[in-house]
């Protein structure tokens, strides 16, 4: 039967192999464990197997598991990768190392304010990323550029947007994120990789005060395609903890 470090061996391999082929160096890929739906044992044994990056979709169950593994708070780093609602904003600036889905202004300013009054280090801004939405699937979450290369006033609008989120004292914008539609074969998300790489590229020349290095994009089912298009951050979950 397939273990647990199984697992996190052949994803580890799977992630060094679409770099090599992207000709990157595969310890510039950043791997998040996904434990949505997952017991707090599952990731005690990702931890001790060295997996220290955890993405929760959930702040009420990421809290849960965070108050039940606080004796390992050091060892951790904590990741939201789930959409995130305004009224959940202090909560998510309280607990979370970095927050991956902040998808409106609205919502940046929320945990600006937030991240001001509880962060333990004032001096210590939040990492965020901006979820952009660029495949125009409604079910996704993230600024809306679908379309962004051709339709200039997309592009515009949202560059008002970052303007003001980067001039936001307590947060640190580190890049994107973005989900891909899912289909059967891989390839089929190449497109909104690589437009979320060229997205990623165009605010990098246009806003160069903000360091644009990260691009978390690719799930178990696409990320190798995500890595030959540019990902720093993969979040996986059924690769390596199995189904839910």
């Amino acid at each position: 039967m397939e273990t647990f470090i199984d697992r996190l061996r052949i994803v580890r391999e799977r992630i060094a192999a679409a770099a090599q082929r992207a000709h990157r160096d595969p310890a510039t890929i950043r791997l998040v464990g996904v434990t949505k739906a997952q017991p707090v044992e599952a990731i005690r044994t990702a931890l001790d197997a060295g997996l220290c990056e955890i993405g929760e979709n959930r702040v009420q169950e990421a809290e849960a598991k965070m108050t039940a593994l606080e004796a390992e708070r050091y060892r951790l780093t904590w990741h939201l990768i789930g959409h995130l609602q305004t009224n959940k904003a202090k909560k998510a600036a309280t607990l979370f190392d970095m927050v991956h889905s902040v998808d409106s202004l609205r919502l940046a300013q929320a945990i600006n304010r937030y991240a001001a009054e509880v962060r333990r280090d004032p001096g210590r801004r939040l990492p965020i990323l901006l979820q952009v939405n660029v495949s125009g699937e409604a079910t996704k979450s993230g600024f809306d550029l679908y379309g962004w290369e051709t339709q200039p006033d997309v592009y515009e609008r949202f560059c008002a947007d970052v303007e003001q989120i980067l001039a936001l004292p307590h947060l640190d914008v580190r890049g994107l994120m973005t989900i891909a539609p899912w289909a059967p074969d891989p390839e089929a998300a190449r497109p909104v990789f690589r437009a979320t790489r060229r997205l990623r590229d165009a605010l990098a020349q246009r806003f160069p005060i903000a360091p644009w290095r990260d691009l978390s994009m690719g799930m178990t089912d696409d990320f190798e395609v995500a890595i030959e298009e540019g990902a720093t951050i993969v979040r996986i979950g059924r690769a390596i903890f199995g189904e839910r």
